[in-house]
């Protein structure tokens, strides 16, 4: 499926963050996946690309910053598609690939990016994932592997506002998210690059996570927007 991997992929994931390029799911849902490892339940990310058009780094340089990043956040699994970075997007050769991936990885969870963001390969990536999430579950589709219905899709925050109606109480593992954030040291160390690549993530991102936790009424919380209502069972 993918060429750089970590972990092994023969037991089904609670979560699988899907990742446009190798840094978006440690800034945009790293402590979640962290919250879950800790408490013995199989996490993954998947890749897309390999963000070889990225300003800084080379691609072997995030490939080593990925598997660091892997071990600090306790995945059971990281891979890596290899599409071209800058065009990702919804296309049936890409809707298969993923679903394909999903077959294998059994996700119960998948967590992806919002569609409402700055980067044109958030909002591919947003779109294929929920086309693959169908063709995963379609027993007729032109697919390896048995299908797999994967239970619940939460898009995570990346560049823009959302309307959130799920939150995670990071408060507990915000050292370990700044540490897997920081193994992307390419990335985020250094002159400031713009506006969202420099330095200054890991301060507004943690700024954010403490306005998503006045809500919940805990320190620190990432948010994330479901399409579909969660079943609460008291």
């Amino acid at each position: 499926m993918s060429t750089r991997t970590y972990g092994n992929s023969n037991e089904p994931l609670e979560l699988l963050a899907i990742a446009p390029h190798p840094d978006d799911a440690e800034i945009g849902c790293g402590g979640t996946l962290l919250v879950a490892a800790a408490q013995g339940k199989r996490t993954g990310i998947l890749e897309l690309t390999r963000g070889e058009l990225g300003t800084l780094g080379t691609p072997e340089i995030r490939d080593a910053e990925a598997l660091e990043a892997a071990r600090i956040l306790g995945l059971a699994y990281r891979g890596n598609l290899r599409w071209a970075d800058g065009s990702v997007m919804d296309t049936p050769t890409y809707r298969l690939e993923l679903a394909a991936a999903l077959r294998e990885l059994r996700p119960r969870v998948l967590l992806v990016p919002h569609e409402s963001d700055r980067h044109p390969d958030h909002v591919g990536a947003a779109r294929v994932a929920l086309c693959a999430v169908h063709f995963a579950a379609l027993k007729n589709a032109p697919l390896d592997g048995r299908p797999h219905r994967v239970s619940q899709v939460l898009h995570y925050q990346g560049n823009a506002d959302i309307a959130a109606n799920v939150v995670t109480d990071v408060s507990s593992v915000l050292g370990d998210w700044q540490r897997a954030v920081l193994a992307h040291a390419s990335q985020f160390t250094g002159a400031e690059v713009s506006a969202t690549v420099s330095p200054l993530i890991l301060e507004r991102r943690r700024a954010r996570m403490i306005y998503w936790g006045a809500f919940a009424g805990v320190h620190a919380a990432e948010a994330f927007e479901s399409n579909a209502p969660w079943l609460w069972k008291p």
